[in-house]
C-alpha cells in the first residue's frame, strides 16, 4: 500500500504492540481519503495543526488512542478513538459537527502478527482486506447528490443532445462571435461541409429566417395578409420570402402619381 509502509517506518519506535499497528493502519486510510491529524486526545489545543504524521503522544495509552482529524478542504471534524478489549480493537469514529458515529470492531490476532511488528512486508496478514473494512465500515461514506437534482440533470443532458440533433431546430438567436475554442485551431471552413451547419455554423442550405441574426417579428406561420393564410407555414419550418413583406401597406402609395411638373425641362 504506497505511502503506508512510509508511514509506518516514521513510527516505528512507537510500535510496541499490535493494536499499535492497526491504529497506525487506521490512520493512513483517514489521511488517504483527505483528512489530516491535528492532535491526539478530545479537546483542541494550541498546537493544532493538519499533518499527515501521528503526534508524538499518539501511542502513549495502550488501553484508548485518541486523535482528531480535519478534513483537508473543509472544516469538518472527525474524533477518533480506539478501545482495546481483551484481543480486539473497537473503532469509533463521530463528526463533531453532526454527531453522526461509525464503529467498527478489529480481532487483532486476525490482521496482525504479534512477532513481526518490525517488519513491514510482515506485520500485516492481509493489509488491503483490512484497509477495505476500514473504508466500509468507519470512514464516512461521501455525500450523494438529491436525487431530484441528478434527475434533472439526466433530463437536462437529454433535452439538449435531442436539440442538438435536431437539423430543423432554430438557432441561437444570439450567435456566438469569434471562434470556438472547443474546435481544433485547423478545422477552419469545416463546418461547411456540414449540410445543416449544425457544428458551429456554416452549412449548404440557405434560409434567411435561420441565420441566427436578430430580425423582426416576421413570423410565417401566423399569416402573410394577402398572400398566405395563417397556418400555411408551420412552426418552425423553413420558408423563403417571396416578394416583399409588407408590400400592401395602407394609404396612398408614393409612387402612384408623378410629382407636379414633371414633364417640365426647366423644373
Amino acid at each position: 500500500m504506497a505511502g503506508l509502509e512510509a508511514l509506518y517506518t516514521c513510527v516505528a519506535d512507537k510500535i510496541q504492540c499490535p493494536q499499535d499497528a492497526v491504529v497506525c493502519l487506521v490512520h493512513w486510510e483517514m489521511i488517504k481519503n483527505g483528512y489530516r491529524c491535528i492532535g491526539s486526545g478530545d479537546e483542541p489545543s494550541s498546537r493544532d495543526k493538519k499533518s499527515e504524521l501521528l503526534p508524538a503522544d499518539w501511542s502513549s495509552n495502550k488501553e484508548l488512542y485518541s486523535l482528531r482529524y480535519r478534513s483537508s478542504d473543509t472544516d469538518t471534524m472527525m474524533v477518533l478513538k480506539a478501545i482495546a478489549v481483551d484481543s480486539t480493537l473497537i473503532f469509533n469514529l463521530m463528526n463533531s459537527g453532526t454527531n453522526q458515529v461509525s464503529d467498527l470492531m478489529v480481532n487483532i490476532s486476525d490482521h496482525v502478527n504479534a512477532d513481526q511488528l518490525h517488519t513491514f512486508d510482515s506485520v500485516f496478514r492481509d493489509a488491503d482486506y483490512l484497509s477495505e473494512k476500514v473504508k466500509s465500515q468507519l470512514l464516512p461514506r461521501p455525500e450523494k447528490a438529491p436525487e431530484s437534482s441528478r434527475r434533472e440533470e439526466g433530463e437536462s443532458s437529454q433535452r439538449r443532445r435531442e436539440e442538438d440533433g435536431d437539423p430543423l431546430r432554430l438557432p441561437c438567436r444570439h450567435p456566438r462571435h469569434g471562434p470556438d475554442p472547443l474546435n481544433p485551431p485547423f478545422a477552419a471552413g469545416g463546418a461547411d461541409l456540414d449540410p445543416f451547419g449544425s457544428v458551429g455554423g456554416g452549412g449548404m442550405i440557405m434560409d434567411p429566417l435561420r441565420s441566427g441574426y436578430p430580425r423582426s417579428g416576421f413570423d410565417p406561420s401566423s399569416g402573410i395578409p394577402d398572400i398566405l393564410p395563417p397556418g400555411a407555414v408551420p412552426p418552425g419550418a423553413r420558408f423563403d420570402p417571396f416578394g416583399p413583406v409588407g408590400r400592401h401597406r395602407p394609404g396612398p402609395d408614393p409612387d402612384h402619381m408623378p410629382p407636379p411638373g414633371y414633364d417640365d425641362m426647366f423644373m
